[in-house]
């Protein structure tokens, strides 16, 4: 029990970037801000975020880098899903590029945020990782997947399955306290899916954004979702893992920090 306790306040802490963001998504729903839109407030409050988490040390300016890159694949996933009418942002807002507002982009650097974080304080490593050979192309392939779709068959199965024949040998190694333990990285895939669909339900909720389904008044978002999270995830790790294994044989490059713990 002291384990799991130590467990989940590390994982609190990892998440602050995301903790930001839904009180933001709360406060502004709750109680309008004066003179600018929703949606303006919310890019505010998110670089404000960002800059004051470097400051302070929480973040490193190679872990901003890795946010920065996941912010602009995230716009440009909303650009063409928003399009496409999967979902849509209807306030108005100043921020907001063919209609898709800015502050979006944090949504998605916030899970690359917590994989840095949670990486960072729980001390992961990775034993059985396969060949950059096998890695980059299966990212891409499930990062395409979220396009092509649309106009042409979803293959989400068949790269779910595509991963866990790549990632079959590879574990997870973390520390909590002074105790290491592990896990299949495949199942970790899962469950930071399902709790991003948790995440998702209370994004939508406070109107975030909205699906189709939820024009009318909030439901549920669809449980089939988390498959897409699952394998938003998986693109995630994957650019983060490379980078930190890139970091682990070039560690004069690495930039450290100061974690509250």
């Amino acid at each position: 029990m002291r384990q799991l306790i130590r467990f989940g306040w590390q994982q609190s802490l990892s998440c602050i970037f995301p903790v930001v963001i839904f009180a933001s998504l709360a406060l502004t729903k709750l109680t309008p801000l004066p003179w600018l839109p929703r949606y303006d407030w919310l890019l505010i409050i998110c670089l404000a975020a960002q800059i004051a988490m470097v400051g302070s040390g929480l973040e490193t300016r190679d872990e901003l880098k890795v946010i920065t890159v996941f912010h602009l694949i995230g716009l440009a996933l909303e650009q063409f899903k928003v399009h496409a009418g999967s979902w849509s942002y209807p306030e108005e807002g100043w921020s907001k590029l063919n209609g898709v507002p800015l502050y979006s982009g944090f949504m998605y650097a916030s899970v690359a945020s917590y994989l840095c974080q949670a990486w960072r304080r729980l001390r992961v490593e990775l034993s059985g990782w396969p060949p950059l050979g096998l890695v980059a192309p299966l990212a891409a392939c499930i990062y395409l997947n979220f396009f092509t779709h649309h106009y042409w068959a979803d293959l989400r199965w068949w790269l779910s399955a595509s991963v866990i024949v790549v990632f079959w040998r590879t574990w997870v190694h973390y520390e909590v306290g002074r105790a290491r333990y592990r896990m299949p990285l495949a199942f970790s895939f899962v469950l930071i899916g399902f709790f991003i669909w948790i995440a998702e339900n209370v994004a939508t909720f406070f109107q975030a954004w909205e699906y189709p389904n939820q024009a009318d008044h909030w439901r549920l978002v669809d449980l089939g979702k988390v498959s897409s999270w699952h394998l938003l995830v998986i693109v995630s790790f994957l650019i983060v893992a490379s980078l930190k294994q890139h970091k682990k044989r070039h560690p004069a490059t690495e930039e450290n920090s100061v974690p509250f713990t």
